[in-house]
């Protein structure tokens, strides 16, 4: 299921102006960790964080496994797989390797 976009409540056209400035921004030290216009603080900060995932939360994959293609299928076949719930996807590439699978053993014979 598609999100339903959502409409930005950013005011683009004060952001280009504002960035254009080149103002410093107006910081105290009770604001935050380090100053933002320091560029060695702020290098120093974001050098010495530590990504935290949530539970559940996949990381970027070390070496990927799978290949993201574009594919047109028969509709009754994508509605199939999409109505068994999450991970449809999954059992439709398991499916297909079943398939290879027995493609292989027929090949061998």
């Amino acid at each position: 299921m598609r999100r339903p976009k959502i409409k930005s409540q950013t005011d683009w056209e004060r952001v280009k102006r504002e960035s254009g400035a080149d103002a410093p921004i107006a910081w105290e030290p009770e604001d935050g960790p380090y100053d933002p216009n320091d560029e060695a603080a702020v290098e120093a900060y974001w050098k010495a964080a530590t990504i935290v995932r949530r539970p559940g939360q996949r990381g970027p994959q070390k070496a990927p496994t799978k290949e993201r293609i574009t594919i047109r299928l028969s509709h009754d076949i994508v509605e199939h797989f999409r109505s068994t719930g999450g991970g449809w996807q999954t059992r439709m590439d398991e499916a297909l390797r079943e398939w290879m699978k027995g493609r292989r053993k027929k090949a061998a014979k």
